[in-house]
């Protein structure tokens, strides 16, 4: 029964480890906008895509579409709406995502948290 237990915990925690470890799924998100204008919530969805990830957010009916790179600890992201572009970073915190963006040529930064679904 012991055996049993440990080889359990270990998978459970191998299995943790590979959740956090990647970006990659779909996440809900809370979001401040530069300099404290306004609040947001929408989703967002992360894919690999060779060494960079697919990065679509839908917030308030727009989509906006990014590429990232980065790996377990951080994802820096360009995106593209329209005329808009910008970039974005984020920090792992345990199986979700928190960070700052700011549009091209912005002097404030927006904040997000990602939730995963």
């Amino acid at each position: 029964m012991h055996r049993f237990f440990i080889v359990s915990l270990a998978l459970l925690w191998s299995a943790v480890a590979a959740y956090a470890a990647d970006p990659t799924g779909s996440y809900t998100i809370d979001g401040t906008n530069p300099g404290g204008k306004g609040t947001y919530s929408g989703t967002v969805s992360v894919t690999k895509t060779g060494e960079t990830y697919r990065v679509v957010w839908v917030v308030g009916g727009t989509r906006y579409i990014g590429t990232g790179i980065g790996d377990k600890n951080f994802l820096a992201v360009s995106y593209k709406s329209g005329s808009d572009t910008g970039l974005a970073l984020y920090g792992a915190d345990g199986g979700n995502w928190t960070g700052v963006w700011a549009y091209s040529g912005a002097q404030q930064l927006g904040a997000e948290a990602w939730k995963r679904e």
